[in-house]
């Protein structure tokens, strides 16, 4: 009977063993994320046929995009990486402070990114917004001082990356830069170019919109 007990409880350690090794080993899985310097340029506001038309005149956005490529060891089944997040920091000239800029911030959450190949994200500022920065319905590109991004998988911090100056340069404390949320950063859903060179970029996540 003391040996079938021993022999149970030996067989219940083992499994508890075997499963905690098992959930450590999905837990620790090993996640590489290759990312270039953050590019920007100005876009304007896409036409689209069809229908009866409305007049307007196309106005400029600012376009930030960033190039990723994921890899996950072991590579699960689905080949896709399930969910990251990019935090965007966007320092802008202040139109109300000369040689001082204000830091634009926003969290954005793609999912079903898929591995190993490239991979576009990005960000954008409607052609109001450029036009409270700047005075013009132009010049958005020439608004910007720098623009930096984080890459979040499972809450940690997995690649950074900066256009200009050191990366961790938005959490540096300065006179000459201060948050503000006077002009939003949007998500490509949140933009005319929300359907447009859609197997580009990954996909926004719809709680996130």
């Amino acid at each position: 009977m003391k040996n079938d007990l021993l022999r149970n409880t030996l067989s219940v350690i083992f499994t508890s063993i075997l499963a905690a090794l098992t959930i450590g080993s999905a837990c620790g899985q090993a996640v590489k994320v290759i990312s270039d310097k953050p590019d920007f340029d100005d876009f304007l506001s896409p036409e689209f046929s069809g229908g009866k038309q409305k007049t307007f005149k196309a106005k400029e956005w600012l376009d930030i995009e960033v190039k990723l490529k994921v890899s996950m060891s072991p590579e699960p089944k689905s080949k896709t990486c399930e969910k990251l997040t990019i935090k965007w920091y966007v320092a802008v000239k202040n139109p109300d402070k000369a040689g001082t800029m204000l830091l634009l911030t926003k969290d954005i959450e793609h999912v079903n990114i898929p591995l190993d190949e490239d991979i576009y994200c990005s960000v954008y500022l409607s052609p109001a917004s450029i036009k409270r920065l700047t005075g013009f319905d132009k010049a958005g590109k020439s608004s910007v001082e720098g623009v930096g991004y984080e890459v979040l998988i499972n809450g940690k911090t997995v690649a950074e990356e900066t256009s200009k100056w050191k990366v961790g340069w938005w959490n540096a404390a300065s006179d000459k830069i201060s948050r503000s949320e006077s002009v939003p950063l949007l998500n490509k859903s949140e933009t005319p170019f929300c359907n447009m060179w859609w197997d580009r970029y990954a996909e926004v996540s719809d709680a996130k919109k």
